[in-house]
């Protein structure tokens, strides 16, 4: 049975891939290698036509795995097997980041963007600035705001259910992607009301969905190292399925490169996958490399290419209820981000235009990006790149 569905897969491959699933060496054109016939991409790649789950085991067996190509083909059979004709499509959005501030008690050993109280370099938009900035965004397009910033304790909570009610009024057509849950977090302890609660009055006076940062690393652990004083990865995904109870949807990320161990990745991965099984309300995962930056780690640097590339490839393997994996190119850079396309990726995220969180850190990419360069991009690693909406609805095919 399992050789007629590999030939039936071979055959499908033939007909509808842009590259090959067979290896062939120039020196001698008789010799052929298939992903099937490697001995630990095989196993893995029978699981994949078979419709099976891959296990942490495999997880840890692709991440001892030297040979990148098998990862780029493995995830490419994935890819196959869940979009068919439509797995030589890349995404990407046009939106706009307002980091409102960069005050922040949070106290992230990772983070380059915080102040704290009174710091010199501390600010906080007004609601007039903001509005301001979001004119322009839209003024050239952009159908998506990104809202974010620090846990400052000097904003009251009526100030971002007036801001939601503001950018609702002002733009009706933009959708309004808000707040991490170490900020839902935060309004629930200054407000002194429920979780639920303020979902509830965040959803109701403008909120379409919410954004998936602050998840880092969920091992406890090593998340008490990096972020003592942050919601623990249990609140974090608590405050997700409470937002998706009520019908919303977020993206979930991962923090890697630092000094977390391969298990504590593949574990995070775990408790993604399993609330997803529960909920179904992740848009996307989206895997953030760490970047020095203020250097309170002891780290110098981030996360290598190589390492980057099959982060995303077994995420995308083993993360088989979650639609998108998203490189995220102002982490990332250019270059890899266009490479994670190969490698797991079916997103490039957005145009951006003003990043800082990264950018603070000495993050190797520019601070936006217009909408030629991002299709550009897409299109030159072998995808037709699409314009999409902020729940992955295809909007346009970008002419380039």
């Amino acid at each position: 049975m399992l050789n007629k569905q590999l030939h039936e897969f071979m055959s499908e491959n033939q007909k509808h891939s842009h590259t090959q699933l067979i290896t062939t060496n120039a020196a001698n054109p008789n010799f052929s290698y298939s992903v099937f016939d490697h001995p630990i991409g095989g196993p893995i790649a029978r699981k994949l036509i078979q419709n099976q789950r891959l296990t942490e085991d495999d997880c840890l067996t692709l991440f001892k795995l030297r040979d990148l190509w098998v990862l780029a083909e493995l995830v490419r059979l994935a890819r196959q097997q869940r979009q068919g004709v439509h797995a030589t499509a890349a995404t990407y959005v046009l939106n706009q980041v307002i980091h409102y501030t960069n005050i922040c008690i949070g106290g992230c050993k990772f983070c380059s963007f915080a102040r704290p109280p009174g710091h010199p370099q501390g600010y906080a938009l007004t609601l007039d600035q903001i509005i301001d900035q979001v004119k322009r965004a839209t003024a050239i397009g952009c159908t998506e705001l990104h809202i974010v910033g620090g846990l400052n304790p000097l904003l009251p909570y009526e100030f971002y259910l007036k801001l939601l009610a503001m950018l609702r009024d002002a733009f009706p057509g933009l959708h309004l992607k808000c707040f991490t849950a170490p900020e839902i977090a935060h309004f629930a302890r200054i407000s002194g009301k429920s979780i639920p609660r303020i979902l509830e009055e965040l959803r109701h006076a403008g909120m379409d969905s919410m954004a998936g940062g602050g998840a880092e690393i969920f091992s406890p652990e090593t998340r008490s190292k990096i972020a003592p004083n942050k919601i623990s990865g249990e609140e974090y995904l608590q405050i997700h399925t409470a937002w998706h109870k009520l019908g919303g949807k977020s993206t979930c990320t991962m923090l890697y490169g630092h000094i977390e161990s391969i298990t504590d990745r593949i574990n995070h991965l775990r408790l993604l996958r399993e609330q997803q099984d529960i909920t179904g309300g992740f848009l996307a995962f989206i895997p953030l490399p760490f970047c020095p930056g203020n250097g309170k780690l002891g780290l110098t640097h981030g996360p290598s290419g190589w390492d980057t590339l099959r982060t995303i490839s077994i995420a995308r393997l083993y993360l088989d209820n979650i639609d998108h994996i998203t490189a995220y190119w102002v982490g990332l850079g250019l270059k890899t981000a266009q490479m994670a396309l190969i490698y797991g990726s079916d997103d490039l995220g957005g145009t951006v235009i003003t990043e800082h969180v990264f950018q603070m850190a000495n993050a190797p990419s520019p601070q936006a990006l217009d909408e030629y360069t991002l299709a550009r991009l897409i299109r030159e690693a072998g995808y037709t790149p699409i314009q999409r909406d902020s729940f992955f609805r295809p909007i346009k095919t970008a002419s380039v």
